[in-house]
């Protein structure tokens, strides 16, 4: 498979709102997640992570200090860009946002902020905003706030340059993962016990393991990194388990299949009936022989 088929084949945005949900765990029982919102009821559907605030509270998370109660997240994956039309173009999604609620001026703009979120620095987009009037201010590592003509606070997330101590599930969705980003992150998820937290871990290295195999090799020759990551990861590993027997169950019964066709001359229903095969499956069979 080439390189180009490869990225293509990576699901970023499942691993980057779980991502979020665990950056943000802290404070989950104060937000709502509404992963991929639809922005209105025809078919206008755009990877957008809605963060609604249910409470006047403050987010630990310096993702999170910029929120407000209504809060459209755009994340860009590594194999994506982020343009001025890009950029803008997000802001654009925000305004749709705030104009298709249900009543007149329900989500009002002083309760809005735009994050878009990308794995590298967008040198080229900065310059541009820069040079339109608009003022970029670092606010913490990683983390740069637009200020300028728009009318609700924007900020630009690096998720590369994010805090190694409290970022990790975002700095390991990247293909240029670092090894103690990646051994720290599975240590730390060891204690997230809440069926909900180890789902969001899954989707994390699932996409994490896609993009850095490599690494992940490297990773599985430590003999405690591998148990940890065996651990975390056991509901897949048994999925697809059970994706090889099944698998191999169906190759032997095809197999006998043609066997009692061609040595006993059987027709394949004839065949499907002498094996017991059930009738709801026979069809999968048929249409393999």
């Amino acid at each position: 498979m080439s390189e180009q088929l490869e990225k293509v084949a990576i699901q970023w945005h499942p691993g980057f709102y779980s991502a979020a949900e665990i950056e943000l765990m802290h404070n989950k029982g104060d937000l709502e997640f509404q992963r991929e919102y639809n922005l209105s009821k025809e078919p206008l559907r755009i990877d957008l992570l809605i963060i609604k605030k249910l409470a006047d509270v403050p987010i630990k998370n310096e993702i999170g200090r910029i929120f407000k109660k209504y809060n459209v997240i755009e994340y860009k994956s590594p194999d994506d860009g982020l343009t001025i039309d890009d950029y803008v173009k997000t802001i654009g999604y925000a305004c749709l946002y705030k104009g298709l609620g249900e009543t007149v001026n329900q989500i009002p703009l002083h309760e809005l902020t735009v994050s878009v979120f990308r794995d590298t620095y967008p040198r080229e987009l900065i310059e541009v905003l820069k040079q339109e009037g608009f003022t970029v201010h670092k606010q913490f590592d990683g983390i740069y706030y637009i200020s300028g003509n728009w009318p609700f606070d924007t900020q630009i997330v690096v998720t590369s340059q994010l805090s190694q101590k409290t970022h990790r599930s975002l700095r390991i969705l990247s293909r240029n993962a670092k090894e103690d980003d990646v051994k720290a992150f599975i240590q730390e998820a060891q204690a997230y016990t809440e069926p909900g937290d180890r789902h969001n871990v899954d989707s994390v290295l699932q996409v994490s393991v896609s993009a850095n195999e490599q690494l992940y090799e490297q990773v599985r020759r430590d003999l405690v990194m591998c148990e940890a990551l065996r651990n975390l990861m056991k509901d897949e590993i048994a999925a697809e388990r059970q994706k090889a027997t099944q698998a191999a169950t169906q190759a032997t019964r095809l197999l006998l299949i043609q066997n009692l066709m061609n040595n006993l001359k059987f027709s394949a229903e004839q065949a499907m009936e002498a094996l017991g095969i059930p009738i709801t499956e026979r069809e999968l069979y048929i249409s393999k022989l």
